[in-house]
């Protein structure tokens, strides 16, 4: 999804492009694209499938719109001639963006003192995700100490007309762009692409990209409308809940079917529909879901902590405490097919996306 008069002509039809947790097959899909647009947008240099080509694609585009810099007093493009520096799209919550954090980390720790610096520009998929507060709790969860700017109008984000968590750009240190990478995968790749520009060589360790072969859901949303370039549009495309189920945003009382199809879930008790998530307004709600992984997560919060319980396949499993808005690990176990029973036992969670590893 580029950023410029085409971009609505040109964007994918399944936005597991450019969310979160693809499945495999589109995972390979969303891979190709961006391979296709990077060569069409900014030569064929962009991406190739053994060595990442280092090409000149114009200066780096400034860092605009930013509300706040975190970890770092401001950075403007000119202040970083003379450095290497590597920018990565993300925001907290999406699985991922933190499935290639701790790449950008271990980069940040080999290379800072060779020239490298590494910036996390963070543009927010959920409201709460623009909140500095959460996002400040999150850079200290994950142990980030490198500059994130909170990019929560997305003029960042379309300043270099990215489209995808993760978006990565290598700028050289004479502010030139050399280098993009979209979505999971070529960490190998990029790694030395940084080790070349600084003057040095591959750490000992060359990272392996995660292995996703394994996945056969796509990231499911509880909302009504998905966040398109920082504004929240009505979602394109059908709902993850079961056809039995109204999925239109208001309050209603659910009764839960007996299975679930493939890909779908369904509520028990009385919840509220709205814009990017669903919120349990009763006590003793409950999920049903099938889906085809050995991952689970959700993105959630609650007002007061509670503790979620969980079987799948019948079988229970630990337990979940959520508090905070963020992504909770609900399973993890063999690959295949299963179904999952979550149990809440408060009014007031918000259920925003299940998305799977």
């Amino acid at each position: 999804m580029m950023h410029n008069s085409d971009a609505s002509e040109a964007r994918p039809t399944d936005e597991i492009v450019k969310m979160c947790a693809p499945s495999t097959k589109v995972t390979s899909v969303a891979l190709a694209l961006a391979a296709l647009i990077a060569i069409a947008e900014v030569g064929p240099g962009a991406l190739t499938a053994k060595e990442l080509s280092l090409s000149d694609h114009g200066p780096a585009p400034e860092f605009t719109g930013i509300s706040n810099w975190l970890n770092s007093s401001p950075l403007p493009v000119a202040s970083l001639q003379g450095k290497v520096v590597l920018i990565q799209f993300w925001t907290f919550s999406c699985i991922n963006s933190l499935r290639a954090l701790p790449y950008a980390k271990k980069w940040h720790q080999t290379y800072k003192d060779k020239g490298l610096t590494v910036i996390g520009v963070h543009s927010p998929e959920f409201a709460f995700e623009k909140e500095t507060s959460n996002v400040k709790i999150a850079i200290e969860r994950f142990g980030i100490t490198y500059p994130v700017p909170q990019d929560n109008a997305f003029r960042t984000w379309n300043a270099y007309r990215n489209y995808a968590w993760r978006g990565e750009y290598l700028i050289d240190k004479s502010g030139k762009l050399v280098a993009i990478q979209f979505g999971e995968g070529n960490y190998g790749q990029i790694e030395s692409a940084i080790a070349r520009l600084v003057g040095g060589s591959v750490s000992d360790t060359e990272p392996d990209d995660p292995g996703l072969d394994a996945i056969g859901s796509p990231e499911m949303y509880f909302g009504t409308e998905e966040n398109v370039n920082g504004v929240f549009e009505k979602r394109l495309h059908a709902s993850a809940i079961v056809s039995a189920q109204s999925a239109s945003a208001g309050e209603r009382l659910y009764t839960a079917p007996d299975d679930v199809p493939l890909n779908r879930f369904a509520f028990s008790g009385t919840w509220k529909i709205s814009a990017d998530n669903a919120t349990l307004l009763t006590d003793d709600g409950e999920i049903l879901l099938r889906f085809r992984a050995p991952k689970v997560n959700i993105v959630a919060g609650s007002p007061s902590s509670q503790t979620l319980s969980i079987t799948v396949d019948g079988q229970p499993q630990p337990q979940v405490t959520v508090h905070e808005s963020q992504l909770y690990s609900l399973y993890s176990g063999p690959p295949g097919e299963h179904i999952l029973h979550l149990k809440i036992p408060k009014a007031g969670l918000s259920a925003f996306s299940f998305s799977f590893g």
